[in-house]
């Protein structure tokens, strides 16, 4: 599968989120991360729904990857669905039901992602495996951005890829946490595809310089 990278406006300049998403993409960003965080399941606040919907009004067309870092998540999907969200992701310690977390979001035509946390078990993985689209591999502890990639969870990442693999699925496995330009290359040797990354993106002023810099890293790894 081809790599995808996935700029998290996390760390981008909120008092112009528009044109900062606008012009990752044009710097050849793949799809735009959105962490939405609750002050309850993580440690932090962030945006809602109307973010979502105000850059698909600004004419954002790029897949947007909201990962619900947030606890009960179930009320909140059928709002970002509408706000035009491509793929929502979940936590499966966020909800007491992840199968009809999973059928909520179908319902939306959302496509489903599963995050795993660094001490979240993959086997919430294995039932749903058939109904996922993508799996978010959490490199860091989920609430804050800016964090160090903890290497302890390439052998997760690398187990679930195996998974995948051996169901023959085509389902994206993601990272997201501490991804930079030293880190990305490791992920992707562990079997990662997809690579969420904030401050090591927006924290440069020439973003396509950066995003080019993640894509040689990526093609010494093919």
């Amino acid at each position: 599968m081809k790599y995808l990278i996935s700029p998290s406006i996390l760390s981008a300049n909120m008092a112009k989120l528009g044109q900062e998403v606008d012009d990752v993409i044009q710097a050849g960003a793949d799809m735009i991360h959105i962490d939405v965080m609750d002050n309850h399941y993580v440690p932090n606040l962030t945006i809602g729904p109307f973010v979502c919907e105000a850059l698909r009004k600004y004419g954002i067309k790029a897949p947007l990857d909201v990962h619900l870092m947030i606890e009960p998540v179930y009320a909140i999907i059928p709002a970002f669905a509408k706000a035009g969200a491509t793929c929502i992701t979940f936590h499966p310690e966020a909800t007491p039901n992840i199968q009809k977390t999973i059928e909520l979001i179908k319902t939306y035509h959302c496509q489903v992602g599963l995050a795993i946390n660094p001490e979240t078990s993959i086997d919430y993985i294995k039932p749903v495996l058939d109904q996922l689209n993508l799996i978010l591999m959490m490199t860091v502890h989920p609430g804050f951005a800016g964090q160090k990639f903890i290497t302890d969870v390439l052998p997760k990442i690398k187990a679930v890829r195996e998974l995948i693999d051996s169901q023959n699925k085509k389902i994206r496995l993601s990272v997201d946490g501490g991804i930079n330009i030293d880190t990305i290359a490791q992920a992707a040797q562990a079997g990662a595809d997809t690579f969420a990354a904030g401050s090591a993106i927006f924290g440069e002023k020439d973003y396509k310089k950066i995003i080019d810099q993640f894509r040689s890293q990526l093609k010494h790894n093919d």
